[in-house]
């Protein structure tokens, strides 16, 4: 059965809301569970916008406002892109440009112990899971996906690391794929990490490759899908 935004809600999901905007009554809504992310908070049985954006709903239960900004501010369940800033020893120190630095325990790693710690340098990026995000304090970081394993997670190897608005980067995770992405992967092959505190990490064959997909991407954010696919081929025509 296709899970549907509650009904509450439904003539709010994909349009602008501004602060102060009632978008759910769980007064309403009966034995339900939603999760909520960015830019919402809860009132009593009201859920209202807290910025301006737009309302977006994603399957099974989770709402969230979209916007384009600059600064992070960290939810559980967040993919991000973190640089380790420090080590001690029972936890790294990680960048996640949120308001405060985050901590990755030592142990947060796939069949982690005390014998197989993992080294990291200052200036390793990693690709993490935020944890916990409690209002007050760092946040708490993981290397493993909700089940303990290591699944994507872990620290990205050369490539080339560039920095968007947190609207662009959840837009390339966006489902169905983004048009940039699309178009790119149907001519040249790339790694890319998405991490939704506005960070990407792009590997491609040969370094000249990667700029031209980490450009692509930057240069995405304010054309349209049609405007988006004719960018990639004008890009593309200097590979060629």
């Amino acid at each position: 059965m296709e899970t549907k935004p509650s009904s509450s809600s439904a003539n709010f999901v994909d349009q602008l809301v501004c602060p102060g905007d009632v978008v759910l009554d769980l007064s309403s809504m009966t034995n339900q569970t939603i999760k909520l992310g960015g830019g919402l908070r809860q009132e009593c049985d009201a859920i209202s916008v807290m910025k301006a954006g737009k309302l977006r709903f994603s399957k099974p239960n989770k709402y969230w406002v979209e916007n384009s900004q600059k600064r992070y501010v960290p939810h559980a369940e967040d993919s991000v892109l973190g640089i380790v800033a420090d080590s001690r020893s029972d936890n790294f120190l990680v960048d996640i440009k949120g308001p405060a630095i985050a901590f990755l325990p030592v142990l947060a790693f796939e069949g982690g112990t005390r014998r197989n710690i993992p080294k990291f340098e200052i200036g390793t990026l990693l690709y993490v899971r935020v944890v916990k995000a409690n209002p007050g304090m760092n946040p708490e970081l993981s290397c493993t996906d909700a089940t303990g394993k290591a699944a994507e997670f872990g620290a990205l190897k050369d490539g080339y690391m560039f920095e968007c608005t947190t609207g662009l980067s959840r837009r390339l995770l966006s489902s169905p794929t983004c048009p940039v992405l699309d178009a790119l992967g149907k001519k040249i092959s790339f790694e890319i990490a998405v991490g939704l505190n506005g960070r990407v990490w792009v590997k491609a064959a040969s370094p000249q490759t990667t700029i031209i997909v980490a450009n692509a991407i930057m240069n995405s954010e304010t054309l349209s899908d049609a405007q988006q696919r004719i960018m990639v081929e004008k890009l593309l025509q200097r590979i060629q």
